[in-house]
C-alpha cells in the first residue's frame, strides 16, 4: 500500500526506532560486524557505506525515471527506503540524527527554495569576506 496523503504529519516514531537500532549496532556499542548488515558497514568505515549511499541514490534515480514508463510506484517507495536507510547509517557514524534532518526541514518550511538558495549564497559570500 502506497502513502499518498502528503498532508499527514511527518511521524519520527519510526525513524526515531530505526535509528536506536542502528546506533546499537555501532561497533563501539557492541555491534558484531558478523551478525549486523549494519555493524559490518559501519565496521568498513565511511567509505562502505558512504558508497552505498551513491548506489541508493542512483537506484532511486532509475526507479523515478522508470515510473514515467509505466513501472510500479512501489518500486520507488523500496528505493527511497533504501536511501534513506543507508543515509541514516552515515548520520548515526556522524553523530547525528533523523531529528537533525527533520529539524531542518522545518526550518526550511515557508521559505521558497530560490529563497532559500539566495540565502545561503548571501551566508557563503559574508563567509568568505570575513575569512580572506
Amino acid at each position: 500500500m502506497t502513502r499518498t496523503d502528503t498532508h499527514a504529519p511527518l511521524s519520527q516514531d519510526a525513524l526515531a526506532r530505526l535509528a536506536g537500532v542502528i546506533e546499537s549496532r555501532k561497533p563501539a556499542n557492541g555491534g558484531d560486524p558478523d551478525k549486523s548488515y549494519v555493524a559490518r558497514l559501519l565496521h568498513k568505515g565511511p567509505d562502505a557505506f558512504l558508497k552505498k549511499v551513491g548506489e541508493e541514490a542512483t537506484e532511486v534515480v532509475m526507479a523515478a525515471k522508470d515510473l514515467d514508463h509505466g513501472a510500479d510506484k512501489a518500486k520507488l517507495v523500496y528505493e527511497v527506503a533504501d536511501l534513506w536507510f543507508h543515509s541514516m547509517i552515515a548520520l548515526a557514524h556522524y553523530g547525528l540524527a533523523p531529528a537533525d534532518v527533520i529539524a531542518e526541514l522545518e526550518r526550511r518550511e515557508g521559505i521558497s527554495g530560490i529563497e532559500e538558495k539566495a540565502l545561503r549564497k548571501a551566508a557563503a559570500r559574508s563567509s568568505e569576506e570575513g575569512g580572506a
